[in-house]
């Protein structure tokens, strides 16, 4: 075991591993953010070829995220580049390039048949190599901070840079005005492209920017022996044994629904700022949103740490959710223009988005602690690969909730929506409604999750003695 492992970690030790969340959730929050709208808004795919983009996307995913997972498990330890550090350096370029692809379609067609190929095919293969970066990554935190103290003190700086990366993912929106056409000329949707092809190449700089420390100084893997290599299942029994472990489907199920609730907001978020907000060329206030409400996020991390240890990860997490419910529904009462209500709501959004973050990786780590205790070895990037496969879900459950509110208004012909009171109902039913309703599962399905209380503790002294 690396001494790293061995011991505490200094505050230098944590800061360097956290950077990773900025390359990590900038990237994925930018697609997010701004995918949507661009295929939709800016390319004018129709909605229903969108959500049939997604739900492709959401197939190869049932591949893609298992298999990469599996496949860093059964990579053998190389002292020069270690298990997990091998995929995380061969995944970071294409990554960082595949930014500014995802905003290069500057040809146009009637049929929209080509944009559509070429938009699959590009989600699909920034799909691959984000699995390939996130899942390792995320395999690395229980592997390297081994007990509740050392990750919940870890998390913290983790979840600051996670704000931080979704700020930084909305920095294009500042170069973005307007985010999308109002009069669809010809001219005015090239410079909007324009834009859009400036944003990605600003995403991918910053991608390269932080990634370079954490992979340089970040982190130091805990070597692997051969016996240990050959405790872990193979691919066919690992996916066995990792659908058939009851907890942890309770678990990312409901981290699933708590994504599902993050992704709607975020992908709603800038068409809710032109027709609900009226920002018009004020494209700076959708930035501005997201840095008030993710300040309050990064504000709240200490006091849901201190939740959490008073009275526990998942009761904590249950109750946050609760929170977050009350907190959605003052969207329903927003009237069009009214900019300060809008900012004080999305800010304020802030204070369950920060718990959100917070407990997910702690209960995490807790199932993955559990199987190590069963199975003599720790199977990290296995449950990352699934529950990247599950946590997917959350997208195709986004658009499809989007695709059929926006068909079921006057909403269906393209960007700008046909006059009509449907369209706003449309967009606050999307911001509060079935957000309430993602948290609402995610409650029960933590209520039903068991691993915690004594039952917890008991796994937690089983796994000191076997020095996992």
């Amino acid at each position: 075991m690396s001494k790293m492992s061995e011991r505490n970690k200094t505050t230098k030790e944590r800061i360097l591993f956290a950077l990773s969340a900025i390359p990590d959730q900038m990237t994925y929050q930018a697609f997010n953010l701004f995918v949507f709208t661009y295929y939709f808004a800016v390319v004018k795919i129709p909605p229903l070829q969108v959500m049939l983009v997604f739900i492709l996307w959401g197939i190869w995913n049932a591949v893609n995220d298992p298999l990469i997972g599996a496949l860093s498990e059964r990579t053998k330890y190389k002292k020069k580049y270690g298990k997990r550090r091998f995929f995380l350096i061969i995944s970071i370029i294409p990554l960082s390039i595949i930014m500014v692809l995802l905003f290069c379609v500057f040809f146009s067609t009637d049929a929209k048949i080509i944009e559509f190929i070429y938009f699959i095919s590009i989600i699909m293969i920034f799909e691959l190599f984000y699995t390939m970066w996130d899942c390792n990554l995320n395999a690395l935190f229980p592997e390297i901070f081994p007990t509740e103290e050392e990750r919940a003190k870890t998390n913290v700086f983790i979840k600051a840079f996670t704000v931080i990366a979704v700020i930084l993912a909305s920095v294009p929106s500042i170069i973005l005005s307007p985010l999308a056409p109002e009069t669809g000329t010809p001219e005015e949707l090239m410079l909007i492209k324009m834009n859009y092809f400036i944003g990605g190449i600003m995403l991918a700089v910053l991608t390269m920017i932080f990634a370079i420390p954490f992979l340089l100084w970040g982190f130091h893997e805990k070597e692997e022996t051969q016996e240990d290599f050959e405790k872990r299942p193979g691919f066919l029994e690992s996916l066995k044994i990792t659908f058939s472990n009851r907890t942890f489907l309770k678990f990312t199920t409901a981290n699933m629904m708590v994504w599902y609730v993050f992704n709607i907001l975020m992908t709603i978020l800038p068409l809710f700022s032109v027709h609900i907000l009226k920002i018009g060329e004020k494209s700076f206030l959708l930035t501005l949103q997201l840095l008030l409400a993710l300040g309050i996020a990064a504000f709240m991390l200490p006091v849901h740490r201190r939740l959490g240890r008073k009275f526990g990860m998942r009761n904590s997490f249950m109750a946050t959710l609760g929170v977050w419910i009350i907190l959605l529904f003052p969207y329903m009462l927003l009237n069009q223009g009214d900019l300060i209500f809008g900012l004080i709501i999305t800010a304020l959004q802030g204070i369950p988005l920060g718990g959100a973050l917070f407990y997910v990786d702690i209960l995490h780590s807790d199932v993955i602690d559990e199987d190590a205790v069963r199975f003599g070895v720790k199977r990290s990037a296995s449950y990352y690969g699934v529950n990247g496969f599950i946590h997917r879900f959350s997208i195709i459950l986004t658009y499809l909730t989007i695709g059929l509110v926006f068909q079921g208004t006057g909403w269906a012909g393209g960007y700008v929506p046909n006059p009509g009171i449907d369209v706003i109902i449309g967009i606050k039913l999307i911001m509060f409604l079935f957000p309430s309703i993602g948290c609402g599962i995610a409650i029960f399905l933590l209520y039903k999750f068991d691993l915690h209380g004594e039952r917890l503790n008991q796994m937690r002294e089983k796994l000191k003695e076997l020095n996992l």
